[in-house]
């Protein structure tokens, strides 16, 4: 069973969401990094880099796979989580807790992407 937070927003391609003001932290749910098993490489985009929703954010490798992560919502990254650079294993431990960017964006998440019920029927969980 995967943990769903009940106060984040979810993607149909595994993001998590959470607005703090005109700022969107972004990262993979626990399902995701399930799926993925152990996560061994990060390749996080730059600080000050814009996106559009939809575009590749980063690329995640585990020793199974690589697989793209989506950006949920068009804006400029403005933060990093740099740590998962070196430490790029701590997905595994706590995908909420170990986001991967900030985003500065001037949409309304709350009406974007599932809600947490939505989200667990979507994976089968619920």
């Amino acid at each position: 069973m995967s943990h769903v937070p009940n106060d984040l927003r979810y993607t149909k391609t595994h993001e998590w969401m959470k607005a703090e003001g005109t700022t969107v932290t972004v990262g993979i749910t626990d399902f995701a990094q399930k799926q993925l098993t152990d996560i061994v490489y990060i390749d996080l985009p730059k600080e000050g880099t814009s996106k559009k929703e939809g575009e590749v954010l980063l690329t995640v490798e585990s020793v199974k796979s690589a697989e793209d992560v989506f950006t949920p919502v068009s804006g400029e990254i403005v933060t990093v989580n740099s740590s998962l650079s070196d430490k790029p294993e701590l997905i595994n431990k706590d995908s909420y807790s170990n986001w991967m960017v900030k985003i500065k964006t001037t949409e309304n998440i709350e009406r974007k992407g599932l809600s947490p019920d939505e989200y667990r029927k979507f994976i089968g969980e619920n």
